[in-house]
């Protein structure tokens, strides 16, 4: 089978990291007989350099004439980069908005898993770890607050900022199903996340998620407060499966259950249309400091890599050999500098390049 894959290497360290998953990509395709054709598309501040535009209408255009979207990471130092003194809407993380916008990519898939060999690096106890934890956040991801209208003018002789957090009925509906949907492939569990102690969005939320869940007999379901979760996730992350929320909320939880893994770098996400296309990307953002250093983790952009195989193109078996080739190379003592233990003992510290190269080998 041939697959095109659009390739948005963006700033920072994205050029690197999408570099090894490619790698893995094209050594998969060797395995198991697939062609993999790339089509770079520029986004984010390479963008902005090359076409003063974040993400230019042609770059959409590319984006979908692909199967599927491959990313890296884009944007850079907010405190120094030119990037950052430009209107909101010619900054590099414009282009990420406008991009899911006009693929309507709705549904953010982000699976925290703890790997056995990383507990090490977890900052939980023991006793909060017990065996481990492997959740699936599903964030809504084209609406919200984040979406909605905004402005900052004076009035009375301050300035003033407003902005809109709006939901509509179809926009939850649809995400809700998908995450019944993923629920059912996992251990039949969504716990639901809202404020609808204040916000009627919240509440509209709740009534809407409560008729989905009636379709889904086998699938157990909770409502959780956003704090309240915020605070389980330290708590006792073992407990969730599939959580579901919008996306703000989903912003930040997806981020803070990055961090109870140890390593942003070992997460990837998907975000899913209403077809088999996604854009697959990992949950870190472009770690402008270490770019070019030859460091940076490749693994989450690899998974991300795996996860187009089974989401996109229904290739379960080759995502399946990427996750386990990924296993082997932790399990047998390889580690990139975010993920090194505190002692540094029986395991090996390799840069990005041997990392990918690791992992190809054990496919």
């Amino acid at each position: 089978m041939t697959y095109n894959i659009g390739v948005i290497k963006g700033d920072g360290i994205g050029p690197e990291i999408v570099t090894e998953a490619v790698k893995v990509l094209d050594a998969v395709g060797a395995k198991f007989g697939h062609q993999f054709n790339y089509n770079e598309i520029l986004m984010g501040g390479c963008s902005i350099d090359t076409t003063g535009e974040p993400l230019t209408d042609e770059a959409i255009e590319a984006a979908k004439a692909s199967d599927a979207v491959l990313m890296g990471s884009i944007g850079g130092n907010t405190s120094t980069s030119p990037w950052y003194k430009l209107p909101a809407d010619k900054r590099p993380e414009a282009g990420l908005l406008k991009l899911r916008k006009s693929l309507n990519l709705f549904a953010n898939l982000r699976p925290a898993y703890l790997y056995e060999e990383l507990k090490e690096a977890c900052p939980l106890r023991d006793d909060i770890i017990g065996e481990g934890f492997d959740m699936m956040i599903m964030r809504e991801l084209t609406g919200g607050l984040y979406f909605g209208e905004r402005s900052t003018k004076e009035e009375n002789g301050q300035l003033v900022a407003r902005d809109s957090l709006t939901y509509s009925e179809t926009e939850i509906r649809r995400i809700a199903k998908r995450g019944f949907d993923i629920a059912m492939k996992r251990r039949k569990k969504v716990t639901s996340v809202d404020k609808a102690n204040v916000l009627d969005s919240s509440r509209l939320w709740r009534k809407i998620v409560e008729e989905v869940a009636a379709d889904y007999p086998e699938v157990s379901y909770e409502h959780m407060l956003v704090d309240n979760c915020a605070m389980q996730l330290v708590k006792d992350p073992g407990q969730f499966d599939v959580i579901l929320t919008e996306n703000m909320f989903g912003d930040i939880l997806s981020d803070e259950a990055s961090m109870v893994t140890g390593s942003i770098g070992m997460l990837s996400s998907a975000s899913l249309n209403d077809t088999k296309f996604g854009l697959y990307e990992p949950s870190g953002g472009s770690a402008p400091d270490i770019a070019g250093k030859g460091i940076a983790n490749p693994i989450a952009t690899i998974l991300s890599a795996a996860m187009m195989l089974r989401y996109s193109f229904d290739l379960d078996a080759e995502a399946d050999a990427i996750e386990s080739a990924v296993k082997k190379v932790l399990k047998d003592g390889f580690r990139t500098i975010d993920i090194m233990p505190r002692d540094g003992s029986n395991v090996k510290q390799v840069g990005t390049v041997d990392m990918g190269t690791l992992i190809v080998e054990r496919l």
